[in-house]
């Protein structure tokens, strides 16, 4: 089980009257007891990289050999469109192939072929194999062999994942799902399998190409807690790929909820995680007692992430001050970590008007993803003038947070006149994968400086 901390940045200082509290909450886990290499003394297992070394693809070696049980499934679409061009078919296997190879001993893994079906491409059966030397060299064989045909089917690649990753039921399991077109199923469907995958397994997705829809991979990311990406270029997957593997290899932690308590008359406005990307953590909202609401965060590796929390409470008196909220850190059933949030009633305007740098920055960083996605709506419709505002105000707020990447992604669709004042002009030709890269890292956050 992973070391956790939780540090709360807020204002705590009401105005007369006031109800809403917000608070941004830091939750670091420093990855497993002993240091990030699990306990002290121990060797690495052999056929092991050194420690320090990486692999001819650039993964990391692992970080020790108190790994927890760890389950990968790639999802490759296997469809007829992979063929055009080639290099899209080619790139994948080449990609799948460097993922193979960053899988370190141990961890429980399969290959899936996805097309109008789901089938293995390894093993031969569905079940899930040790990495190894062997079953590594065996793997890539396998994809090396794998040919385009058939249609999409996504919902099925979810089930055959789940049903994989259900043989390892104490696995932390995961899912890279890498596909280059729009799914041939029903939406209902798709939502089923995706609803039956939830807390299942984690699952990244990637699309390639311009003939997938993002809205589509952004379902299955949002409700399955993983991110979603265009790849611009059939070139760019080996590093993308080599990088989520090594990411939810890293991982030591699963089972990690985060407890809301509040006082009676008072409840959770929202709760969101605000960096290293948005995401509204509704859907994994849980009620653990009369007091007490549980949200799902995923599985953790070594690393900090930040959550904004409103809180709405009854009126006090001035002068009074008050608990608005209580936030602990749940690991596999256990309250570890805790954090407080305040609230102080006064009549001193110059304490209850001012807002904590924490969260005016990630209030103007979700300010800014919504702009630049409903920016992106309103161009598609051909609401140009509404896309023109919105996109102007993202970046203007994309250059006043310092957002440099959102603010680059912004100039291949808009001309910048002005960001100061976000005054924008909409390019008339536009790539579509520009469009797309845009939208999917709209929600990537730049995290603020303390």
């Amino acid at each position: 089980m992973g070391v956790f901390s939780a540090e709360v940045y807020q204002n705590e200082y009401l105005p007369p009257g006031g109800t809403d509290v917000h608070a941004v909450v830091t939750v670091t886990s420093t990855g497993r007891p002993d240091g990030p290499g699990g306990l002290a003394g121990e060797a690495a297992p052999p056929g092991l990289p050194p420690h320090g070394s990486v692999s001819a693809h650039g993964c990391p070696p692992p970080a020790g050999s108190r790994r927890p049980e760890l389950a990968e499934v790639l999802l490759l679409d296997c469809s007829g469109s992979m063929a055009n061009p080639p290099a899209k078919i080619a790139q994948a296997r080449h990609a799948a192939s460097a993922a193979i190879d960053c899988l370190p001993d141990g961890v429980w893994f399969a290959i899936v072929r996805g097309t109008g079906a789901a089938s293995m491409i390894y093993p031969d059966a569905p079940y899930l194999v040790a990495a190894s030397t062997v079953t590594r060299e065996r793997a890539r064989l396998a994809v090396s062999q794998m040919e385009p045909h058939g249609g999409t089917a996504i919902g099925r690649w979810l089930d055959l994942a789940r049903a994989l990753t259900a043989t390892r039921p104490r696995a932390i399991a995961h899912a890279l799902l890498l596909t280059d077109g729009q799914n041939g199923e029903l939406a209902t469907d798709l939502a089923a399998a995706v609803a039956a995958a939830r807390g299942r397994f984690q699952c990244d997705c990637r699309g390639i190409g311009t003939d997938w829809r993002v809205a589509e991979l952004r379902l299955i990311a949002a409700n399955l807690l993983g991110t979603v990406d265009a790849i611009a270029g059939p070139d760019e997957l080996v590093a993308d790929f080599t990088s989520v593997i090594a990411t939810a290899t890293s991982r030591a932690t699963d089972r990690v909820a985060l407890r809301v308590w509040t006082p009676r008359g008072a409840e959770v406005g929202f709760l969101r995680e605000v960096s290293p990307m948005l995401r509204d953590l509704q859907a994994e909202r849980t009620t653990s007692d009369d007091h007490s609401v549980d949200y799902a965060t995923g599985a953790w590796g070594t690393e900090s992430r930040d959550y904004h929390l409103n809180i709405r409470v009854p009126a006090r008196p001035v002068g009074t001050e008050a608990l608005a909220a209580r936030v602990s850190l749940v690991v596999d059933g256990r309250e570890t970590a805790q954090a407080l949030v305040r609230a102080l009633w006064t009549d001193d305007e110059t304490r209850s008007t001012r807002v904590s740098a924490v969260v005016a920055h990630y209030t103007g960083q979700t300010e800014l993803a919504a702009s630049v996605l409903r920016g992106l709506e309103a161009r598609q419709s051909g609401d140009e003038a509404t896309a023109t505002l919105l996109l102007g105000r993202g970046a203007q707020l994309a250059l006043a947070s310092g957002n440099e990447d959102t603010y680059r992604l912004l100039q291949k669709v808009v001309h910048i006149d002005n960001a100061t004042t976000g005054t924008v002009r909409l390019k008339k030709n536009v790539e579509k994968i520009d469009e797309m890269v845009l939208d999917t890292r709209s929600t990537r956050t730049l995290r603020v400086n303390r």
